[in-house]
């Protein structure tokens, strides 16, 4: 059950990362809306309600809270670039992802928010200085700070995280529902 909750482990906490290993982090969060595209574009309705796990989100509620947390995550990058270590807003992604917009068999729309919103998020990102990168914001539900330079490598791993998510739904062909 563990393999199927995290399918390629546990995000990962890499300690004074190289630029290469930022760049790639960069890279997967760019690569990720066309990842999502590619894969759910010819997937019927009854394909999209497929879990992807026993109790776990449909994939069309993986591929809505995707482009919900990115959002989140590009305004918090906005909050702790012209902010002094910003308290965070965290939000319950578990009832985000039964309010109707989540539940919307149609995904377009949230694949077309995550593709505008990555090119904004990865054009601010490639942008960032060394010392921006250290800058940091406080999450109150852990009651620490995480530097910008963590938080691009968390949301590298959410990316693959969800699209192996995605794949396993579809290479389960439904047997969690």
């Amino acid at each position: 059950m563990e393999k199927l909750k995290f399918p390629i482990g546990p995000c990962p906490e890499t300690k004074d990362p190289s630029n290469q290993e930022i760049q790639k982090w960069i890279q997967d969060i760019a690569n990720f809306p066309k990842s999502v595209k590619e894969i759910t574009q010819n997937l019927t309705v009854e394909e999209l309600n497929w879990k992807y796990r026993p109790e776990g989100w449909t994939l069309k509620q993986v591929v809505h809270h995707c482009a919900d947390s990115h959002l989140n995550s590009l305004i918090r990058f906005k909050l702790t670039l012209t902010e002094n270590k910003p308290t965070i807003k965290p939000y319950l992604e578990d009832k985000w992802a039964e309010l109707a917009d989540a539940l919307d068999d149609d995904v377009s729309t949230s694949i077309a928010l995550l593709t505008a919103l990555h090119k904004k998020w990865v054009f601010l990102l490639k942008s960032l200085s060394t010392e921006q990168l250290q800058m940091q914001f406080v999450h109150p539900e852990h009651g620490k700070q995480f530097s910008l330079l963590q938080i691009i490598e968390v949301y590298a791993w959410h990316c693959n995280h969800h699209l192996a998510h995605i794949k396993n739904a579809i290479i389960s062909k439904g047997k969690y529902n």
